[in-house]
């Protein structure tokens, strides 16, 4: 994905579709693809704008978001826990199923260090 092409070229794609040119002639007019003459118009029909959209989800609102604060009172409970540890732990006492690598995220996040393996190991 590159980066978004310029507000005026966005509103002048829309405009030529409005008056009446189809999107494949719109696409060639302009060297853009017929996708992005689709996608302008669509978003100009729903938002009433051709900004562009946010990107990505703005971190912290995953399902472990709402966790966070749990996650770094535990480690501060219990040091020695381990990822599988925390897995385990938010599925039977949150019902969140998480993957190990979202959680070290978390923790990583929160400026946490953690143990690979526990232990026995």
């Amino acid at each position: 994905m590159g980066k978004p092409l310029p507000i005026e070229l966005r509103q002048r794609v829309v405009d030529f579709v409005e008056e009446g040119h189809s999107h494949r002639s719109t696409a060639a007019h302009f060297r853009v693809s017929v996708k992005f003459v689709n996608d302008m118009v669509k978003l100009k029909r729903e938002t009433g704008s051709l900004d562009p959209k946010p990107q990505g989800n703005g971190g912290g609102h995953g399902k472990l978001g709402t966790v966070r604060d749990w996650l770094e009172r535990r480690i501060a409970e219990k040091r020695d826990l381990t990822l599988d540890d925390l897995v385990a732990e938010l599925e039977d006492q949150h019902g969140i199923s998480a993957h190990r690598v979202s959680v070290w995220r978390v923790l990583r996040s929160l400026g946490l260090t953690h143990k690979k393996r526990s232990a026995s190991c």
